[in-house]
Protein backbone atom coordinates (compact mmCIF):
# COMPACT_ATOMS: atom_id res chain seq x y z
CA UNK A 1 0.00 0.00 0.00
CA UNK A 2 1.24 3.59 -1.43
CA UNK A 3 1.02 6.46 0.83
CA UNK A 4 1.37 9.63 -1.58
CA UNK A 5 1.44 12.22 1.11
CA UNK A 6 2.89 13.00 4.14
CA UNK A 7 -0.36 13.55 6.19
CA UNK A 8 -1.82 10.82 4.93
CA UNK A 9 1.11 8.95 6.33
CA UNK A 10 0.96 10.32 9.54
CA UNK A 11 -3.30 9.71 9.98
CA UNK A 12 -3.32 6.38 8.61
CA UNK A 13 -3.07 2.99 10.91
CA UNK A 14 -3.81 -0.73 11.57
CA UNK A 15 -5.09 -2.11 14.43
CA UNK A 16 -4.77 -5.89 13.94
CA UNK A 17 -7.01 -6.63 11.64
CA UNK A 18 -8.90 -3.20 11.83
CA UNK A 19 -7.59 -0.25 9.79
CA UNK A 20 -8.64 3.56 11.11
CA UNK A 21 -7.76 6.66 10.98
CA UNK A 22 -7.08 8.82 13.49
CA UNK A 23 -5.76 12.26 14.63
CA UNK A 24 -1.93 12.42 15.61
CA UNK A 25 -0.55 15.56 16.77
CA UNK A 26 1.47 17.73 14.74
CA UNK A 27 4.08 17.70 17.13
CA UNK A 28 4.90 13.88 16.40
CA UNK A 29 7.11 13.56 13.67
CA UNK A 30 7.16 11.05 11.44
CA UNK A 31 9.72 10.35 9.10
CA UNK A 32 9.07 10.39 5.57
CA UNK A 33 10.57 6.71 5.26
CA UNK A 34 8.89 5.51 8.20
CA UNK A 35 6.63 2.43 7.60
CA UNK A 36 2.94 1.85 9.15
CA UNK A 37 4.46 -0.47 11.59
CA UNK A 38 6.73 1.98 13.12
CA UNK A 39 3.82 4.34 13.32
CA UNK A 40 1.51 1.41 15.14
CA UNK A 41 3.95 1.08 18.01
CA UNK A 42 3.80 5.38 18.97
CA UNK A 43 -0.10 5.36 19.09
CA UNK A 44 -1.81 6.12 22.90
CA UNK A 45 -3.68 3.52 24.66
CA UNK A 46 -6.86 3.16 22.76
CA UNK A 47 -9.37 2.12 24.98
CA UNK A 48 -9.35 5.83 26.81
CA UNK A 49 -9.04 7.81 22.97
CA UNK A 50 -12.45 5.90 21.89
CA UNK A 51 -14.28 5.64 25.69
CA UNK A 52 -18.02 7.02 25.17
CA UNK A 53 -19.62 8.82 28.56
CA UNK A 54 -22.85 7.21 28.81
CA UNK A 55 -24.40 10.59 29.93
CA UNK A 56 -23.70 12.34 26.69
CA UNK A 57 -25.36 9.47 24.84
CA UNK A 58 -28.53 9.34 26.29
CA UNK A 59 -31.56 10.94 24.07
CA UNK A 60 -34.26 12.87 25.93
CA UNK A 61 -37.86 12.52 24.75
CA UNK A 62 -38.51 15.73 23.16
CA UNK A 63 -35.25 15.06 20.94
CA UNK A 64 -36.51 11.59 20.33
CA UNK A 65 -39.95 13.18 19.13
CA UNK A 66 -38.41 15.67 17.25
CA UNK A 67 -36.34 13.11 15.59
CA UNK A 68 -38.75 10.29 14.58
CA UNK A 69 -40.69 13.48 13.21
CA UNK A 70 -38.15 14.38 10.57
CA UNK A 71 -37.60 10.97 9.70
CA UNK A 72 -40.94 10.03 9.18
CA UNK A 73 -41.33 13.87 6.98
CA UNK A 74 -38.35 12.20 5.16
CA UNK A 75 -40.11 8.73 4.42
CA UNK A 76 -43.73 10.26 3.49
CA UNK A 77 -42.05 10.67 -0.68
CA UNK A 78 -41.13 6.73 0.00
CA UNK A 79 -44.81 5.64 1.37
CA UNK A 80 -46.55 8.05 -1.54
CA UNK A 81 -44.52 6.34 -4.34
CA UNK A 82 -45.08 2.69 -2.89
CA UNK A 83 -49.08 3.56 -2.65
CA UNK A 84 -49.36 4.32 -5.91
CA UNK A 85 -46.86 1.98 -7.17
CA UNK A 86 -49.46 -0.47 -5.58
CA UNK A 87 -52.65 1.38 -7.11
CA UNK A 88 -51.43 1.77 -10.26
CA UNK A 89 -50.84 -2.41 -10.60
CA UNK A 90 -54.09 -2.66 -8.99
CA UNK A 91 -56.37 0.00 -9.95
CA UNK A 92 -59.19 -0.89 -7.15
CA UNK A 93 -58.06 -1.83 -3.52
CA UNK A 94 -59.83 -2.14 -0.23
CA UNK A 95 -58.09 -0.42 2.35
CA UNK A 96 -57.37 -3.06 4.17
CA UNK A 97 -55.41 -5.08 1.49
CA UNK A 98 -53.77 -1.59 0.57
CA UNK A 99 -52.19 -1.08 4.25
CA UNK A 100 -51.09 -5.33 4.01
CA UNK A 101 -49.43 -4.65 0.77
CA UNK A 102 -47.72 -1.24 2.05
CA UNK A 103 -46.34 -3.06 4.98
CA UNK A 104 -44.70 -6.22 2.73
CA UNK A 105 -42.98 -3.33 0.52
CA UNK A 106 -41.69 -0.85 3.04
CA UNK A 107 -38.86 -1.76 4.61
CA UNK A 108 -39.37 0.18 7.75
CA UNK A 109 -41.74 0.19 10.71
CA UNK A 110 -44.47 2.42 10.14
CA UNK A 111 -47.96 3.10 11.94
CA UNK A 112 -51.04 2.61 10.27
CA UNK A 113 -52.07 6.20 11.21
CA UNK A 114 -49.54 7.62 9.30
CA UNK A 115 -50.35 5.37 6.36
CA UNK A 116 -53.54 6.89 6.71
CA UNK A 117 -52.65 10.35 6.88
CA UNK A 118 -50.87 9.87 3.52
CA UNK A 119 -53.48 8.06 1.75
CA UNK A 120 -55.68 10.99 2.89
CA UNK A 121 -53.24 13.60 1.01
CA UNK A 122 -53.31 11.64 -2.13
CA UNK A 123 -57.00 11.54 -2.39
CA UNK A 124 -56.50 15.34 -1.69
CA UNK A 125 -53.92 15.56 -4.65
CA UNK A 126 -56.52 13.58 -6.61
CA UNK A 127 -54.50 10.05 -7.06
CA UNK A 128 -56.63 8.62 -5.69
CA UNK A 129 -60.25 8.14 -4.85
CA UNK A 130 -62.90 6.60 -2.53
CA UNK A 131 -65.31 4.35 -4.36
CA UNK A 132 -68.80 6.07 -4.18
CA UNK A 133 -70.54 2.63 -3.00
CA UNK A 134 -68.27 1.81 -0.36
CA UNK A 135 -66.16 4.35 1.52
CA UNK A 136 -63.44 1.40 2.46
CA UNK A 137 -62.47 0.85 -1.65
CA UNK A 138 -59.87 2.83 -2.90
CA UNK A 139 -60.01 3.42 -6.84
CA UNK A 140 -56.61 4.81 -8.53
CA UNK A 141 -57.25 7.64 -10.81
CA UNK A 142 -54.81 7.65 -14.19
Amino acid sequence: MALESESLKKSCCVFGDVYGVIMVPEELEIEKDASIDQFRFQLPDLKQAFQVNAIQMKETVEENTSTTERVFQDRQYQVDAAIVRIMKTRKVLSHTLLITELFQQLKFPIKPADLKKRIESLIDREYLERDKNNPQIYNYLA
